[in-house]
């Protein structure tokens, strides 16, 4: 009896002692290494991510959009999930557990992405493979005859990116996964726009003095031998697959609810932006309720301007001639203006600062349709950021908001908090870049108007609308965004 005892004694200290994690550094070593191999991944499967993170080592490559790749990935999500969560993190300090916590986040983020094939509905008006490769003459570095060389293949490679895409098209129009019609109708007149502008040669209108008449000559040659032979004839070939077989069969209901597992869609797309379990509900009633506070301390404003209310003071915005933009450059002089304004002011509010400087550009005529937004510098600074602004049919937008979205996009906005970002130290590479929480970097970006303007900002559409418009027709959208906020014409429907 004494020896049984004995030995379900020893069985269960084995047993403790099987499960007692490995000491502590050993277990971080293994997590660092992870998150180093994990990053690497990431640079390898994505080399136009890694040239905007100012890692060149790809920069000859295009992503692979097949759906074999995407599938590929996601079995690589999976492993690298299993493999984190195995390293016991006991004992770790506050920023090893976050990042620790946070990889897995990103990880079952991406793979509840893929089970729901949100990869097969790729493009709209607003971004997709055909607008971002016409970037690519902004995008990349352009230094040497090395980087032009390495432009030059990734144009012939843009047959093949669009080929893939057009697969995974094909396979969301199986799926039942599309996009609303009329903005899949607007891609074709943008991949036309693009043709007619064709950006692409635009690395050959001015090369850096390092670079020999020679060689000149020679990369011009080259680069528009790609473009003609190329470029061109794929989008072309893109422009009438969506216009002719994808575009006509285009969902004809707003509400994303409307779509296959529409409401677990619906509820996985707020999660992945906000990380929090509340209901659609509790976010639009939370929206409606900055709704009512913003138009309370508006109304202050409107009677000190002398208004009696607030659709009388709305009214004088869309019609006072002091608000309306008399060309695109003003609209950019304006953004430039409150930007500059802002930056002497920074190390006033903050110790740590972007090395990388912030431009303002206006939008492509071929994308005209897009919002305002923020492309991301280089960590070292080389590249600036870019705050692009919508400026197409300037006579029909609002100069109320400018102020606003420049401190939005710009600083202390976007442009400062993901340079800044970039540049921090300690931590793992994964987390200097690209980490999809935009509860967090919108929220910053919504502070950052207020700090930049002392004041309460006059977007105040910006607390409700991304949960309220996929739950209500289209028309009660468009009624709703000019009754409630300066927009109107050209920039409600986009």
């Amino acid at each position: 009896m004494r020896a049984s005892i004995a030995l379900v004694a020893l069985l269960s200290s084995a047993s403790l002692l099987a499960q007692a994690p490995k000491p502590f550094a050993g277990r971080l070593a293994a997590q660092n290494a992870l998150f180093e191999e994990y990053y690497e991944n990431q640079l390898r499967n994505f080399p136009e991510a890694a040239t905007a993170y100012g890692d060149y080592r790809y920069n000859d490559r295009l992503n692979d959009y097949s759906l074999a790749s995407i599938a590929r990935r996601n079995e690589t999500n999976r492993a690298f999930l299993q493999r984190i969560e195995a390293i016991p993190s006991q004992g770790f300090s506050d920023q090893d557990q976050v990042s620790h916590d946070l990889l897995i986040w990103v990880l079952k983020q991406r793979i509840a992405e893929f089970d729901l094939k949100e990869y097969e509905m790729p493009i709209n008006t607003q971004g997709g493979i055909h607008t971002h490769l016409a970037d690519l003459p902004l995008a990349v570095p352009l230094d040497s005859v090395k980087h032009y060389e390495d432009y030059t293949a990734r144009l012939r490679q843009i047959p093949l990116a669009l080929g893939q895409v057009i697969e995974v098209l094909r396979a969301g129009m199986k799926d039942k996964l599309m996009p609303v019609r009329f903005i899949a109708e607007t891609i074709p007149g943008q991949c036309e726009g693009i043709i007619a502008a064709d950006p692409f040669l635009g690395p050959t209108k001015k090369y850096p003095a390092g670079i020999s008449a020679e060689d000149q000559k020679r990369l011009t040659q080259a680069i528009t031998d790609a473009i003609n032979v190329d470029v061109l004839p794929a989008y072309k070939k893109f422009a009438e697959f969506v216009r002719t077989e994808y575009a006509p069969r285009g969902r004809t209901t707003l509400a994303i609810t409307s779509l296959p597992d529409g409401q677990k869609r619906y509820e996985f797309e707020i999660y992945s932006r906000t990380s929090s379990h509340m209901s659609p509900d509790e976010i639009h009633q939370l929206g409606l309720h900055q709704i009512d506070r913003i138009q309370a301390e508006m109304l202050v404003v409107a009677k000190k301007a002398g208004f009696s209310d607030l659709a009388s003071f709305r009214a004088s915005l869309k019609t006072n001639p002091k608000y309306i933009p008399s060309s695109a450059e003003q609209i950019l002089d304006d953004y430039r203006h409150y930007i500059s304004q802002m930056e002497p002011k920074l190390h006033e509010l903050f110790t740590l600062l972007p090395k990388s400087p912030v431009t303002v550009e206006a939008i492509p005529e071929f994308q005209a349709s897009a919002m305002t937004h923020y492309m991301i510098g280089t960590p070292d600074g080389k590249r600036p950021g870019r705050v692009v602004v919508a400026t197409s049919k300037f006579a029909d937008r609002s100069l109320v908001e400018d102020e606003a979205i420049a401190y939005h996009e710009g600083i202390p906005g976007h442009h400062m908090q993901l340079s800044v970002q970039q540049q921090l130290g300690g931590l793992p590479k994964f987390r200097l870049h690209g980490v999809p929480i935009s509860a967090y970097s919108e929220g910053w970006a919504l502070y950052a108007e207020q700090l930049g303007k002392g004041s309460g900002s006059t977007r105040i559409q910006s607390p409700t609308t991304d949960v309220f418009l996929p739950n209500y027709s289209e028309q009660y959208a468009l009624w709703w965004i000019p009754e409630f906020t300066p927009k109107a014409g050209a920039a409600i429907r986009l």
